[in-house]
């Protein structure tokens, strides 16, 4: 179970969340807009923060930018409510750091799953790394350190969202194996089999690349695979 923080202006949104997740014994806390949200997160560290986009004065996008930018918070998840059909919405929730979307109206069952899935932890098999005490996994020049949860590449400590470590993970225990989409997302999000956006996965390769590559127009760490997915080759 896991502490979680949920932030809307609607009360009767929030409410209904609140009760939902309750009942599936989280400790739950409900703000309405992002000072008092600011406020409580500093306080109560969650775990996973619901956040809508559409508020008054600091929106959900500033919001989560700002939460992002908090070294207490740096293992938080972040789920952003959308429009349904606001596809340039959910972009932008995503390049301002959220993990997961979920488009309004949603079944409340849907945002349950998304929650677990969000509050579960990948379990990474490294191996520790001679002479340091670390645990590292490492394929060619990419490199996780699990107790700090960052990559290490071409010598460089660089910071990962929790989504990000979870997929470099993902990949790097599967180099030189292509991996779908469908997969990715059942994988890394926890999507039941033939559920899911390929965007979401397209959009964090990208942010991904974007930190781990020598040059993110021509990738060559993270290949993609024409019409089946994506290889970790962990050599540029």
């Amino acid at each position: 179970m896991g502490t979680i923080l949920i932030v809307d202006d609607e009360d009767a949104v929030a409410s209904v969340i609140q009760r939902c997740l309750a009942k599936q014994d989280h400790e739950v806390y409900a703000a309405p807009d992002a000072a008092e949200a600011l406020r409580l997160a500093v306080r109560i560290r969650p775990d996973l923060a619901i956040l809508d986009i559409n508020m008054p004065g600091m929106d959900g996008l500033t919001l989560c930018r700002e939460l992002r930018a908090m070294p207490t918070l740096a293992g938080m998840r972040m789920l952003f409510l959308t429009e349904r059909d606001a596809v340039a919405q959910r972009v932008e929730g995503l390049d301002a750091g959220a993990d997961d979307y979920l488009p309004k109206p949603f079944d409340l069952e849907e945002l349950s799953a998304r929650v677990r899935a969000l509050l579960r932890r990948g379990q990474p098999q490294p191996a520790p790394h001679a002479g340091d005490g670390q645990r590292i996994l490492q394929v060619g020049e990419v490199a996780l350190d699990t107790a700090s949860r960052c990559a290490i590449v071409r010598g460089e400590r660089i910071a990962l969202t929790p989504v990000e470590f979870d997929l470099l993970t993902c990949l790097l225990n599967h180099a030189g194996e292509v991996l779908s989409p469908q997969q990715l997302l059942q994988r890394v999000w926890g999507y039941a089999p033939g559920t899911g956006d390929s965007g979401l996965v397209r959009w964090h390769i990208k942010q991904l690349r974007d930190k781990i590559e020598p040059d993110p127009s021509s990738p060559r760490l993270i290949e993609t695979v024409s019409g089946h997915g994506y290889m970790l080759t962990g050599s540029a």
